[in-house]
């Protein structure tokens, strides 16, 4: 079998756009040289300006990113008045200094106009939570400002999303008072570094383990009492030929996981966690392993740069959440991570990253994970000599991104060399990841990378969700534009119920589906490639489609984005501005 991606993959010549050639005036040009030459030669400081400006320009896509919404709280309904369906549920505001808006009618006055007459809330769950702020709330508003409320369909809905934040659990971490005393206690045990006092830890240890393996059990005795096995065994992962999403920060949200399952994903895991954070009990970053009751095979993702915030975090979770498995992140290349030790910088700190993944999979009843890169630089490979340890030390499987932190995207996956690695890493499984497009990039990677478990997409499904179909039934799907269209219609249906139909709500979805169009937009259909399938990394020429919506979906301007989040979540409000977070959706 050939390489799938030799060659180039051409769009037929009559869907291709044709550009005017550029007429360039020599005159001119010579005259525009002339004119800074002389400036340089007569103003040397304004030369010096103009060489740093350059210098100081901001690189990277994360550099003072503009907010693409920001409410103001005089024009907010306070929440004494929001979820009211009767005269008799109303309590007065408790706070004197609310800024809010504390009567019902009077918001409605001041409310923008609905964006649409029904609200998909209101008919899934029997009463919207958004109540009069809602933006489709026509449905389920009195002339009164109370909230309807349909008492059948509100009795027969049950929450489909586990893993929420409870208040009196983000109480104890603001106020440090939750108890680690066990993780702390093992993260002393198990670093080599700490030599001092090691009998006494390890006494404490003991008495731990047998303080928590002594709870009286009611039921049949099963072998796990009779037998005690040991971790690995506990813990062993056969995940044989399934499909793995993979954790995408800020585009791997829970509304797109939930798109993905439908067309066959096997495994999904939440966004990037930031242990730090866990820890202080932010909201926005226990949001990131939130779990839909259609994802039956689900972990978190979890970041950090010590062993004792790692195996805190991992305690916390095994304690309050439900989950299938705690994956570590070794392969997150953000200068803001890399930087203090965690993400692909933990790959150059092995006494810490053995003290973590030794620690975390020990406390864990689940399976612990590692995602890894192949190194921090593109001409030193060092995954084969991480992964053998990593897997000794209580890891259960290891996923291999097989490009290096510095060189991004800007080199194909090297599959040869995670072969190699999967291979160093037996028994235990690995999974491969990178490039893939299409059943046939999956077919010849397996045939590269025999020894691999399993395969991990991240950019494919982005850019195509319904490559997990394609690659089960094993062919190359041209989906209509109406199919399409209808995937993002149901991802904001899903972010309305995740972030809420109030106006923060919608733009919040219009946010993440815009994120996503910058992925989505590099779709070709397939009945326009001259030599099918689509490759990753090839940049096309600029095309029609086969009809306006098919047009519309292929540009890369930002504004027709904007205009597709328009036909289903209204206009944008005064002053929106988007900016792409990732630099992963050019070519």
């Amino acid at each position: 079998m050939t390489n799938p991606n030799a060659g180039v993959c051409d769009i037929k010549k009559e869907y291709i756009v044709q550009k005017p050639e550029k007429v360039v005036n020599v005159e001119n040009n010579d005259s525009h040289k002339r004119k800074l030459n002389e400036t340089s030669d007569t103003d040397p400081k304004k030369a010096r300006n103009n060489d740093q400006s350059n210098k100081n320009k901001k690189r990277g896509q994360n550099k003072a990113r503009p907010k693409t919404f920001q409410d103001n709280k005089e024009s907010k309904p306070c929440p004494s008045i929001v979820n009211v369906s009767s005269k008799d549920e109303m309590n007065p505001c408790q706070y004197s200094t609310c800024k809010y808006i504390h009567n019902p009618l009077d918001y409605l006055k001041t409310k923008k106009e609905d964006i649409g007459k029904e609200c998909h809330l209101f008919n899934l769950r029997g009463r919207c939570p958004r109540g009069i702020s809602c933006r489709f709330g026509s449905s389920h508003i009195t002339e009164d400002g109370f909230n309807i409320v349909d008492e059948v369909q509100a009795k027969i809905w049950k929450p489909d999303t586990k893993n929420t934040l409870q208040h009196d659990l983000q109480l104890k971490l603001q106020k440090r008072k939750y108890d680690f005393n066990f993780a702390e206690k093992l993260v002393k045990c198990l670093d080599k570094r700490n030599k001092s006092d090691k009998s006494e830890n390890e006494g404490d240890l003991k008495t731990t383990e047998a303080k928590s393996s002594d709870i009286s059990k009611i039921g049949a005795i099963l072998d796990d009492d009779i037998i005690k096995l040991l971790p690995k065994e506990r813990k062993q992962i056969d995940w044989n030929n399934k499909l793995y999403l993979s954790p995408l920060t800020t585009v791997g949200n829970l509304p797109f996981r939930r798109i993905c399952k439908e067309y066959g994903a096997d495994i999904t895991c939440g966004e990037m966690a930031l242990c730090e954070s866990m820890l202080k009990g932010f909201k926005q970053e226990w949001a990131l392993v939130k779990r839909h009751k259609s994802e039956d095979l689900f972990g978190a993702q979890i970041c950090g740069n010590n062993a004792y915030a790692i195996t805190k975090v991992a305690q916390l979770l095994e304690e309050n959440t439900e989950l299938d498995f705690i994956d570590l992140n070794l392969g997150c290349p953000i200068d803001l991570i890399y930087k203090k030790g965690g993400g692909s910088g933990m790959m150059h700190r092995i006494p810490a990253l053995e003290a973590s993944v030794r620690s975390a999979s020990k406390l864990l009843s689940i399976p612990f994970t590692v995602k890894i890169r192949t190194g921090v630089y593109q001409d030193k490979k060092i995954a084969h000599t991480i992964i053998p340890k990593v897997v000794d030390w209580g890891a259960s499987l290891v996923t291999l991104h097989g490009r290096s932190r510095e060189a991004r995207y800007t080199k194909l996956a090297d599959w040869e060399y995670i072969e190699s690695c999967a291979k160093a890493a037996a028994p235990c499984p690995l999974y491969g990841n990178g490039d893939i497009l299409s059943y046939e990039d999956y077919k010849y990677r397996r045939e590269i990378a025999p020894t691999v478990q399993g395969v991990m997409i991240g950019r494919g499904a982005l850019i195509k969700p319904w490559i997990f179909t394609e690659i089960k039934e094993q062919k190359l799907w041209d989906i209509s534009s109406n199919e399409r269209f209808d995937n993002i219609r149901r991802f904001t249906n899903f972010g309305l119920e995740h972030w809420g139909s109030d106006t923060q709500g919608v733009e919040n979805t219009r946010r993440f589906l815009l994120e996503w169009l910058s992925f989505l937009y590099r779709y070709i259909p397939v009945g326009l490639l001259e030599r099918p399938p689509q490759k990753i990394n090839e940049r096309p020429p600029t095309y029609f489609g086969r009809n306006d919506l098919e047009t519309l979906m292929a540009s890369g301007n930002c504004a027709d984005w904007i205009k597709i989040s328009e036909m289903l979540l209204g206009p944008v409000p005064e002053g929106f501005q988007f900016l792409p977070k990732h630099k992963a959706n050019s070519y």
